[in-house]
């Protein structure tokens, strides 16, 4: 009997990350690095496991629960970083990857760093929203719930956002073409 309630939680449980994966994951690359964005995601998946038993469904979906789970994760990334005195190769992580991982290709690389340069100018709260919001393909319901926002709120911050960014795009090609 306990084998075969074993059974159902290892499949319950490869069903989770297999329907969550690519989520975490994007939530994730819109803030650091692809190295350090997979490294997340499996932490994230190994506190998804040890606290699969505390989930509550009546509380939140099975997606907002694991992306509370990495947001939590990620704030305690950046919380480590802070601490650091010595440059590591988190701070410069292209050329690593670049060198260490020929079969990812550099369009994987670039784009990622094209990503996270184009996001940079914005503020922390905008792009955790567009990362939960798009990445993640969280609704805004959920997104408010996560980071204490209304859902109006959530749809203000990601508009105003998204406006900054075409306006970052349009300065830019007008500069290019110059």
């Amino acid at each position: 009997m306990v084998i075969g309630r074993r059974r159902d939680q290892d499949d319950e449980l490869r069903r989770l990350y297999r329907e969550h994966v690519g989520a975490v994951y994007a939530f994730f690359a819109y803030s650091v690095n692809r190295t350090i964005a997979e490294d997340l995601t499996s932490g994230t998946f190994e506190r998804v496991i040890k606290a699969w038993r505390s989930y509550d469904a009546r509380k939140a979906s099975e997606r907002t629960w694991i992306l509370a789970i990495a947001r939590n994760l990620l704030t305690d990334h950046y919380r480590r970083q802070s601490h650091r005195d010595a440059v590591s190769t988190d701070e410069h992580p292209e050329l690593v990857d670049v060198l260490s991982d020929v079969d990812s290709g550099i369009e994987r690389v670039l784009s990622d760093d094209a990503l996270r340069a184009l996001l940079a100018p914005l503020g922390p709260r905008e792009r955790e929203v567009l990362a939960l919001r798009y990445a993640a393909e969280l609704p805004a319901t959920e997104v408010a719930e996560l980071t204490g926002l209304s859902p109006a709120n959530v749809h203000q911050v990601a508009s105003r956002a998204l406006r900054r960014l075409r306006a970052e795009l349009e300065r830019s090609r007008l500069s290019d073409s110059a």
